[in-house]
């Protein structure tokens, strides 16, 4: 594993300009490299189950599951994010990590933040709360500014918000302009709602994807159930905590605390830097480039 790493960390390093110098590599050895990193890892199919029995999880056809232990190597090694806890990550089948292709991936985590009454749902004004949310947006852009990242807007729904009240599952996707890049992001976001908490399912990447991810997220909504104990009907009031907030704070991102609406970016920034905005894809590109100078 720390040769994963160390491959990671000096493709990283010549890929922002650092060390060009002393690292020659062929586009064959990149290649090699990154088919290297990428088939190091060894995925699940079928029934899997999440954390400490929480949750399982089927892995829906076309897709593969990373566990726990390597989707820490992957949001934290390969893409640079701060260390976080995950319960696993989707892949589409022919995509891995650090793929020249890349299109996205569901990163899966559970947020142990109370019981959320979903008396609400039926009363949200969706239009309202899109308003509400680029207002937010603008004065996280301030402090995003300050703290050194690149803004964030937020054009729109990409798919608006829906509540399944019987299954207690929530979906919605925003699209999000990043500064400076040429095309806009996704992010779907689905929250399956547990006991004391609810299961994240968050996919970031390029809008493009949205046909794509339309097609399966039925398929990704149903894969995925709290265990016995766990489930939203095993409530025990008096007894179990309930969250400050309910569905129209889940979209809005309220759990979001440290940094607002888009505290997805500080997680997913590389996913956006490395694969979406195609820096790989630069990487490549720079080393022909050099090669070509030297042969002309």
């Amino acid at each position: 594993m720390k040769k994963i790493y160390l491959i990671a960390f000096v493709m990283m390093l010549t890929a922002n300009g650092f060390a060009q110098n002393e690292i020659e590599l062929t586009p064959v050895q990149i290649q090699q490299k990154i088919d290297s990193i990428n088939q190091s890892f060894t995925y699940k199919h079928g029934k899997v189950i999440l954390g400490d029995n929480i949750a399982t999880i089927e892995v829906p056809n076309g897709y593969k599951f990373l566990d726990a232990l390597q989707t820490a190597t992957v949001l934290t090694d390969l893409w640079g994010n701060p260390p976080s806890t995950s319960l696993g990550m989707l892949f589409p089948e022919d995509i891995g990590p650090i793929s020249d292709d890349f299109t996205f991936a569901i990163e899966i985590s559970y947020e142990n933040e109370g019981h959320i009454k979903d008396d609400d749902a039926e009363n949200i004004d969706y239009d309202d709360l899109l308003k509400n949310i680029k207002k937010d947006s603008k004065s996280e852009n301030k402090e995003r500014k300050k703290l050194g990242y690149p803004t964030v807007e937020m054009v729109g729904w990409a798919a608006k918000p829906y509540y399944d009240k019987a299954a207690k599952k929530l979906h919605w996707a925003k699209e999000l302009k990043f500064e400076d890049a040429e095309i806009n992001t996704l992010n779907y976001n689905i929250r399956v709602l547990g006991r004391k908490g609810f299961l994240n399912l968050n996919a970031i990447g390029d809008i493009t994807v949205l046909p794509k991810f339309n097609n399966d997220v039925q398929k990704i909504l149903n894969s995925v159930s709290f265990n016995e104990g766990n489930r939203y009907a095993d409530f025990s009031p008096g007894i179990d905590k309930v969250a400050a907030y309910g569905i129209g704070g889940l979209i809005a991102g309220k759990v979001l605390a440290k940094a607002g609406l888009f505290a997805l970016v500080l997680k997913f920034g590389k996913v956006i830097a490395l694969a979406i905005a195609g820096l790989f894809a630069a990487f490549k590109n720079k080393i022909f480039g050099k090669k070509e100078e030297k042969d002309v």
